[in-house]
C-alpha cells in the first residue's frame, strides 16, 4: 500500500483505470473550453456528413478532436497543478498555463485546416 492506495493489478486495474478517466471526463466538463469543444465536435458530427464527409473523413475528424480532448485535459492538469504550487502570480506560473493554452490552440487550428481541407475535398476535387 502507498500513500494509502492499494495498488490493483489485473483486471481490477483495467477497471480502476477507467474509473480514474471517467473522474478526468468529469472534473473536464467543469472547463468552459472543453464544453464548447464538445458542443463543435458533436455540430461536426452532425454537419460533416451532410455535406457529403465520408467515413475515412469522418474517422479523420473524431481522431483530431480525440486529440483535441487530450490536449484539453493536458492543459487543465498543468493549470491544477500550477494553481495548487505557486497561487500567488508567477511569471512561471503565466508561462506554464499560456503554452499550454498555445497547445490547445495548434490542435484547434489543425482540426479548422482539417475541416476546410475535408470541404474542399468534397466540394471542389
Amino acid at each position: 500500500m502507498e500513500n494509502g492506495f492499494e495498488k490493483q493489478t489485473g483486471i481490477r486495474h483495467f477497471f480502476a483505470a477507467a474509473g480514474y478517466s471517467l473522474g478526468g471526463l468529469k472534473r473536464l466538463l467543469n472547463e468552459a473550453a472543453f464544453r464548447q469543444e464538445g458542443l463543435a465536435f458533436i455540430a461536426g458530427l452532425v454537419l460533416l456528413p451532410l455535406l457529403g464527409a465520408g467515413f475515412r473523413q469522418m474517422l479523420g475528424y473524431v481522431g483530431l478532436m480525440l486529440l483535441l480532448f487530450a490536449f484539453e485535459a493536458i492543459n487543465t492538469a498543468i493549470e491544477e497543478i500550477v494553481d495548487r504550487v505557486s497561487p500567488e502570480y508567477s511569471l512561471a506560473a503565466k508561462h506554464a498555463k499560456d503554452l499550454g493554452s498555445f497547445a490547445c490552440m495548434c490542435v484547434i487550428i489543425l482540426n479548422v485546416l482539417y475541416i476546410a481541407y475535408t470541404l474542399g475535398d468534397i466540394w471542389i476535387f
